[in-house]
Parts: C-alpha cells; sequence; structure tokens
C-alpha cells in the first residue's frame, strides 16, 4: 500500500511538471509569435552647401572656424593665386596695347607725316603740269607733222606718269589726313572687344581668391589648413543651414498605407526629449534603388517589397534641432 502511494506521487509530480512545460512553451510562443511593434526611425537632415575656388592656389587666410554662423557674402576665405596674377597683368597689356593700336588707327597721321605728304604731291602736281604743257606743244607740232609720232608718243607717256605719280602722292596725302581705312579701325575696334573681354575673364578669377559663404549658416567642416595649396574645384568649407531642415524615413512600401503628400505627422526627437511631439508636413516620396533596398518574401507567401524615401518639414520651427538627430513617427493624422 505505501508503494502504490509513492508511485502515485511520483506521477503526479512528473505531470504537473509536464504540464508546467507545456504552459511555458506555450508562453514563449505566444509571446515570440506576438507582431511587435514597427517603429519608423529617421533622421533630421539640413541643406548644406561647400565652399570651393575655381582657381587653383595657396590658403592665405581663414576668416572663419567650425562652429562659426556665417551670414550671406560673408568674406571666409582668401586665397594667393599667383597664376591669376600674372593673366591679369598679361590681360591689361593687351588691353593697352589693343587700345593704342585702336586710337592710332582712328586717328590722322602726325602733322610732319602730313606735311610731308603735302610736299610730294605738290610735287607731283608741278611735275604734272609741265608734262602736260610739253605734251601740248608736241601735240600742236605733231598736228603740222613737224615731229614725229614716236615723238608724240614719248611725250605723252612721260605726262601720263607725271599724272599717275600726281594721283599717287594725293592718296598718299589723303591717307594721312584720314587715317586707316575703315575695314583697319574696324578690326582694331574688335581688338579692343577682345582685349576688354578678356580683361573681364581675368577679373572674375580674381574674383574667386576671395570666398565668401553662398548662404548664412553653421560652418560644420573645414577641410584645409592655412598655407595648404587646393585644386580648382576642391571643397574647403561646408556650410549648413539650420533654417532649411527636414526629416528623411526610408519606408518599406506595406508600411507606406495613409502617409500620402501633404498628410501631416507626428514624431519624437530623443534628443529633445521622450514627451515632446512635434507635427511635420509630407511632401516628397520616391522609390528608392531596388538593388539596397529590395527586400524577398516571396518565400513565407507574401510579396517582394520596396522601400521608398519619405521626407517631411517640420510645420514649426523646432529650438535645439540639429542635423543627424534620430526622429521616430508616432502617428499619421487622417
Amino acid at each position: 500500500m505505501k508503494k502504490l502511494q509513492q508511485s502515485t506521487i511520483s506521477l503526479l509530480v512528473g505531470l504537473g511538471a509536464l504540464i508546467l512545460v507545456i504552459v511555458v512553451l506555450g508562453l514563449i510562443g505566444w509571446l515570440t509569435s506576438k507582431p511587435q511593434k514597427i517603429i519608423l526611425q529617421g533622421e533630421v537632415e539640413a541643406r548644406e552647401y561647400r565652399i570651393s575656388s575655381k582657381v587653383p592656389g595657396r590658403i592665405t587666410q581663414l576668416l572663419a572656424e567650425e562652429g562659426d554662423t556665417v551670414s550671406k557674402g560673408q568674406l571666409v576665405v582668401l586665397i594667393d593665386s599667383p597664376e591669376v596674377q600674372a593673366k591679369v597683368k598679361q590681360a591689361n597689356a593687351g588691353s593697352m596695347a589693343a587700345n593704342a593700336q585702336n586710337r592710332k588707327a582712328n586717328q590722322s597721321a602726325r602733322s610732319e607725316l602730313v606735311q610731308g605728304a603735302y610736299e610730294m604731291w605738290q610735287k607731283a602736281r608741278v611735275g604734272s603740269d609741265i608734262a602736260l604743257k610739253s605734251y601740248t606743244r608736241i601735240q600742236n607740232l605733231y598736228n603740222q607733222e613737224v615731229v614725229s609720232a614716236q615723238k608724240r608718243d614719248e611725250v605723252k607717256a612721260q605726262y601720263d606718269a607725271a599724272l599717275a605719280t600726281e594721283n599717287a602722292a594725293k592718296s598718299q596725302y589723303d591717307m594721312a589726313i584720314h587715317g586707316a581705312q575703315k575695314e583697319d579701325r574696324v578690326m582694331a575696334m574688335a581688338q579692343v572687344e577682345v582685349a576688354n573681354s578678356n580683361v573681364t575673364e581675368v577679373k572674375t578669377y580674381l574674383d574667386e581668391i576671395n570666398l565668401t559663404a553662398p548662404a548664412g549658416g553653421e560652418i560644420t567642416e573645414i577641410y584645409p589648413k592655412v598655407g595648404e595649396l587646393v585644386g580648382q574645384g576642391a571643397p574647403i568649407m561646408s556650410i549648413i543651414d539650420m533654417n532649411d531642415v527636414w526629416f528623411t524615413f526610408n519606408v518599406r512600401e506595406d508600411l507606406l498605407q495613409g502617409m500620402d503628400i501633404g498628410k501631416t505627422i507626428k514624431l519624437k526627437i530623443p534628443a529633445l526629449g521622450e514627451d515632446k511631439v512635434f507635427t511635420a508636413k509630407v511632401y516628397f516620396i520616391n522609390e528608392m534603388a531596388s538593388y539596397a533596398t529590395w527586400k524577398a518574401t516571396k518565400v513565407s507567401g507574401n510579396f517582394d517589397a520596396k522601400t521608398f524615401e519619405v521626407r517631411a518639414r517640420p510645420t514649426e520651427k523646432i529650438k535645439g534641432l540639429r542635423a543627424g538627430m534620430s526622429t521616430i513617427i508616432t502617428e499619421v493624422l487622417k
């Protein structure tokens, strides 16, 4: 009888242990199969500008430091570029030469040259007058058959040559009075325009050695140091504008329901306090690259889910907000 009671007790204990194990396993299974709350986490982003130079050179001075707040148009970097300085001198010299050539083309010759051309013309006129008189006399004698035709032709040739010499001297005098030809003046003016364009172009490069902030904001990073060489287009500073901020989230497409453009969302920013709730309005939704966001779920009888980038702007300015802070969507308002 005593052995029977011990056997019954052992059986009950084993049965109780088995029931306990079953309950524990069932509880574990229920907890693990219970749907987990999905957290849509994103971060704060802000408009960023990079300051770079169009010309290579050596940094001579940095007029702002990391963390400083600058305004639009504020001078922040000075660069020394001997190449640009040399081009400026070269362009100015070319402009001076072109303008001098243009003045020469539009002015008459010097008074000494004009006087010399006039005297040569008068001399040629005297020669042609004498030749004309000689030709007239010989022609009269030829008409009277006193001289031969050959003699008349020789005097006629001398008169023609004297007349051509007079015309040439007159042309030289006119050129001395009126200056260069129209084509020469046009060409000289074109050379002036080209030279002035070169000066203007070089001056734009000269402006690039004094770099200013393209927008107001906070300097977040400075790449080179004073004295270092920077190449053309190399970034020198980064400026972030905290007046132009937004929240960005990577949302799987099966979680996009109700999150349309224009909708307002509620969110928390842990860095600013767990008890504070902020609102933002969705303004951008776009599919992200599939190679980075594609998720295969067909093996579980579902579909292949893609991820979309969602951006939202805060409905009001948030004090203390910084780029890079995490943010969590708590509710999508209908």
